[in-house]
C-alpha cells in the first residue's frame, strides 16, 4: 500500500477552524464603492437642484 493512501490521509474537520473571510466588511468599506456613492450623491443633489430651479423659474 502506498504511504499516502486516501484511507490514511486525515482531512481537517469543518469545525476545526472557521474560514476567514477575504474582506472583513465591518472594518473595511470598499474604496470604489465609497467613491461611487459620493458621486451618486453629488449627481443626485445636482439633478434635484436643477429641478427645483426649473419649478422656481416656472412659478414666476
Amino acid at each position: 500500500m502506498p504511504e499516502n493512501s486516501p484511507e490514511q490521509v486525515q482531512h481537517p474537520s469543518p469545525e476545526a477552524a472557521p474560514a476567514k473571510s477575504v474582506m472583513d466588511e465591518e472594518k473595511n468599506f470598499p474604496r470604489g464603492l465609497a467613491i461611487r456613492l459620493f458621486i451618486y450623491l453629488v449627481a443626485g443633489h445636482a439633478v434635484a437642484g436643477f429641478l427645483w430651479l426649473l419649478f422656481e423659474a416656472g412659478a414666476k
